[in-house]
């Protein structure tokens, strides 16, 4: 997973492709939860990029997404936003896998 490095960056891949950007922190203990499972998720969805979003050091993306609780994960094509599983819960690899599956093309 890619971490994403400025806003520059952020509005250029979302733009250009297909990315997952996951809104996450390194203090968030249900984001921790999901970490071991994540390499196999993105073997398993390798049309998209995925893209690490530090919450609080991209908080003003966070906030123009509606971005309120982590884990989350946005999917983009081109510009155009495809879903969002977007919650302060915690999320299982199947609630992701599914989230994946529907806006997978």
């Amino acid at each position: 997973m890619r971490n994403l490095e400025s806003i520059d960056q952020f509005n250029q891949m979302k733009n250009d492709g297909k990315h997952i950007f996951m809104f996450s922190a390194d203090w968030c203990p249900d984001c921790r939860v999901i970490e071991p499972i994540l390499p196999e998720i993105e073997e398993s969805f390798q049309e998209f990029t995925f893209v690490y979003v530090d919450r609080d050091e991209f908080i003003d993306i966070c906030t123009e997404h509606n971005v309120f609780g982590i884990p989350s994960f946005i999917a983009f094509e081109n510009g155009k936003e495809l879903g969002r599983f977007v919650s302060k819960d915690r999320k299982t690899k199947e609630e992701i896998t599914e989230f994946l599956q529907s806006v997978s093309s």
